[in-house]
């Protein structure tokens, strides 16, 4: 039997031995960031000169052990130990926001295909000053699916990122000085007198409202990126029709057979595209719909349907049994009624010729739209 006098040893001894072990480990972990630089170099110190002790790339899961200002002490999956700026980091909120923007919208209809013109950053939200945290490299491929607008000079939003502890100073509060004096005894204090209520406070500048695309990038993920920042990936043979409109969406309906055709496999896709003013920030998604359909005599594209309203994305499509027809490509859009409501309306392609499927009971509804403004000319005429 073993003495209380030795078992108190034997305690004390495991303790001596575990503290090395937890030296070793870095510490407590403070929090769980992610990495938002592309790459960015771990240093052994906070200081001008330091070795190099590791590398951490975007989208890397890192455990916060310290905080030094503008530096942070991470741990890595591998772990590496080593100091990081702070502004390379985002929080575990921000990461949860991009995986939740990609559980929500896993079956959403794809719009068009996209290619990013530069590197760009994927957001939580349409906005420059948002949080974001992968970088999505030059010529990557991207599926569109939802439109959004934002202010371009928006203030940016509570952040959710990685911020320094502050330092005991500032955490009990600071003494008062010259520059902020208090009420002094013996003084009479006179309060500054109001600004009266009807003060006209000086307009700021009309806001400038971009276009933001909700895309999926080649990993799956979900984020916004700036509208301007991606090219929709467009065949020449139909983008030339655009007649100088935003192309919003395109849909391959279906396929048509040219032996003459210059096509490898001889099946020429036919298209629907959806079109919008070339402007940003406006209240709709698109204003214009086209059909273009293959001829085959001529061995050329031709357009088969054009329709105007003003309607909100997704375009939707499918297929569908029409008896004698047979079973043709049909595709859906939302309509902006007068009343605001979106009414969806449905359309058939049974090549050349494009028509509306009414549901039973429905009738054709009045579109809100603007009439083109007739010219003086034809007035005196009248």
């Amino acid at each position: 039997m073993i003495s209380f006098p030795a078992k108190l040893h034997l305690i004390v001894l495991a303790l001596l031995l575990t503290l090395p072990a937890c030296k070793h480990s870095g510490g407590r972990v403070l929090e769980i960031a992610y990495v938002s630089g592309v790459e960015v170099n771990l240093r052994d110190r906070v200081a001008q000169a330091f070795d190099k002790v590791g590398l951490v790339k975007n989208g890397d899961r890192v455990e916060v052990l310290d905080h030094d200002r503008r530096f942070v002490k991470v741990r890595t999956a591998a772990g590496q130990t080593g100091w990081m700026e702070q502004r390379y980091l985002v929080s575990q909120q921000v990461y949860d926001q991009l995986q939740k923007l990609t559980a929500d919208n896993a079956n959403d209809p794809v719009q068009a295909a996209g290619i990013t013109r530069s590197e760009t950053n994927l957001h939580v939200e349409p906005g420059r000053e948002t949080e974001h945290l992968y970088q999505i490299p030059a010529g990557e491929k991207l599926s569109l699916l939802k439109r959004g607008t934002a202010d371009k000079n928006a203030a940016p939003p509570r952040s959710a990122a990685i911020k320094p502890q502050p330092p005991p100073s500032e955490k009990t509060g600071q003494k008062r000085t010259a520059a902020t004096p208090g009420p002094s005894s013996g003084q009479n204090q006179t309060p500054p007198s109001p600004l009266p209520s009807t003060a006209v406070k000086p307009a700021g500048p009309a806001p400038v409202v971009e276009d933001w695309w909700l895309v999926r990038d080649s990993h799956g993920r979900v984020g916004w990126v700036l509208s301007r920042m991606v090219d929709l990936d467009i065949p020449l043979d139909v983008a030339q029709y655009a007649e100088g409109q935003r192309i919003v969406a395109l849909f391959v309906l279906n396929e048509v057979e040219d032996p003459q055709a210059q096509a490898r496999d001889k099946k020429i896709p036919q298209y629907l595209m959806v079109l919008t003013e070339p402007k940003d920030g406006a209240p709709f998604d698109f204003n214009q719909i086209r059909v273009f359909t293959w001829n085959v005599k001529r061995h050329r594209y031709e357009t088969a349907y054009r329709e105007r309203f003003e309607g909100m994305l997704p375009v939707t499509q499918g297929k569908e049994d029409f008896g004698k027809e047979g079973v043709l490509p049909t595709f859906a859009v939302r309509v902006i009624g007068q009343d605001g409501q979106l009414i969806e309306q449905k359309y058939k392609l049974n090549t050349p010729i494009v028509r509306r499927v009414l549901a039973p009971g429905e009738e054709p509804v009045k579109h809100l739209r603007k009439e083109p403004k007739k010219s003086a000319a034809k007035k005196r005429r009248r």
